[in-house]
């Protein structure tokens, strides 16, 4: 029998790595033309690993290859810089700290746990399902415009055959079988984030974090570039070497899921929130991945310190994030869609457009602008931010979740939230975080803001 383990095999990794290499403009068609005259595949367009496996001898020249790739200079390098001071000095309006204390009442927090479980499971059932999936599923269920659970209930069998649900998640985030929270990495890593600053302080280290997630995250429940990482610390890589060693993961999506509690635990101070979270985020990724959770660090400390204007949090997520960069003009471009096209499915075909030929949908620059145009059309409602972020498409359970998060700041407390979304919760959280299994967003919460850096 062969075991398949997903997102580490460098057969697998070349074609990611090649289309990665495109979008920095490296000059990688000479690697290109030796992989597929050799008889190797483009990278998997959905799953984790290809089917069926390669031979040997490709997975050796995929190896020598991803190491040539690396090498190779990177003409975006200058405008997207990884180390901290680099990003700082390229950012002319970086935050300043708050010039008084702000204060973070229990119930905010409250509100954006909740706000990131409900905006996550949304979002479960239908992820890896291409756009015109999504949509069909809903409209034949009377649930387009998206406004509530998705449900498998009057689906017709020919369209549940031609779009089935996640698999994996079908059995506990459709409306009939929701019972609590499930278990799902954007809800792991907050949790993490949570055991990391109660063990390490806010001045934790990158290394403090690997061994934190060595001793507590299994390694089955890291995925793309988290999962990279892991086998890298595995083989004694040092961080943050982990995050570029035959990585083509390591701008897509993961460290931006991550980012949430260093932004709740620094209301008002999205610099510090910010610079917290690039310490975290370099365990995995580099420069637009990076900037991923450095933008939503900071979106959600400036609203978990008072600000209600979600399109000012969007703004002062902006300011930590190199303006040249690639991210820096997916946000843009989603808040300017957002802002003009007719209708939101107009925006998200206007996204699609621009990104779906190109890019991963769990690389980090298409959520970006779909995360940034659904909170910008929503404009701060809690039930339309979850909705838009997840009938776009793409990485629908973990756009949902930081939707949620911010959406749930904005309210200002738990009861402002539509019961709809959270009486379903039951107040339980699963999770697969070594020596918990199931916990209560109340205790979450009350943990979290025990952590709260108070200035």
């Amino acid at each position: 029998m062969t075991v398949r383990v997903t997102w580490v095999q460098p057969e697998d990794l070349i074609g990611h790595e090649l289309r990665q290499a495109a979008q920095d403009g490296r000059d990688a068609e000479a690697v290109g033309q030796r992989w597929y005259a050799a008889g190797g595949h483009a990278a998997p367009a959905r799953a984790g690993a290809s089917d069926p496996p390669a031979p040997r001898r490709l997975r050796a020249l995929a190896e020598e290859l991803l190491d040539e790739l690396a090498s190779l200079d990177v003409p975006s390098a200058a405008d997207e810089p990884t180390d901290l001071p680099s990003i700082r000095a390229a950012c002319p309006r970086w935050p300043a700290p708050p010039g008084r204390p702000v204060s973070l009442d229990s119930d905010r927090l409250h509100a954006a746990w909740l706000g990131r479980a409900a905006g996550c499971l949304l979002g479960k059932p239908v992820e890896k399902l291409p756009l015109e999936g999504i949509r069909a599923l809903a409209r034949a269920t009377g649930n387009w415009p998206l406004r509530t659970w998705f449900t498998a209930r009057g689906l017709p069998a020919d369209l549940a055959a031609a779009h089935p649900w996640n698999r994996r998640s079908a059995p506990t985030s459709l409306a009939e079988n929701i019972d609590g929270m499930p278990e799902d990495d954007d809800l792991n890593y907050p949790l993490l984030t949570v055991l990391l600053l109660q063990r390490y302080g806010h001045g934790f280290s990158t290394a403090d974090l690997a061994r934190l997630w060595l001793d507590e995250l299994p390694a089955g429940r890291v995925f793309t570039a988290e999962r990279v990482a892991y086998r890298n610390l595995l083989d004694g890589v040092e961080p943050p070497d982990t995050a570029r060693r035959r990585n083509p993961f390591r701008e897509w999506i993961g460290a931006q899921i991550r980012a949430d509690v260093h932004g709740w635990t620094h209301p008002g101070d999205p610099g510090a929130a910010a610079g917290q979270a690039h310490r975290d985020a370099v365990l995995t990724h580099t420069a637009n991945g990076v900037y991923g959770a450095m933008f939503t660090a900071a979106a959600l400390a400036e609203a978990a310190g008072g600000e209600t204007d979600v399109h000012g949090c969007l703004t002062a997520g902006l300011r930590v994030v190199p303006p040249r960069s690639r991210y820096a003009h997916a946000v843009r471009l989603g808040i300017e869609a957002g802002r003009s096209e007719a209708d939101f499915e107009a925006v998200v075909d206007r996204l699609h457009d621009t990104y779906a030929s190109t890019h991963h949908w769990v690389h980090v620059l298409p959520n970006a602008a779909l995360l940034a145009a659904a909170l910008t059309r929503a404009d701060g409602d809690f039930s339309r931010s979850v909705c838009l972020a997840v009938s776009g498409g793409w990485d629908t359970d973990s756009n949902g979740a930081t939707a949620g998060s911010l959406a749930g700041l904005l309210a200002g407390r738990a009861p402002a939230l539509p019961d709809r979304w959270t009486a379903p919760l039951k107040n339980r959280l699963a999770t697969s975080v070594a020596g918990i299994g199931s916990i209560g967003f109340d205790t979450l919460t009350e943990l979290t803001y025990q952590e709260v850096s108070r200035p």
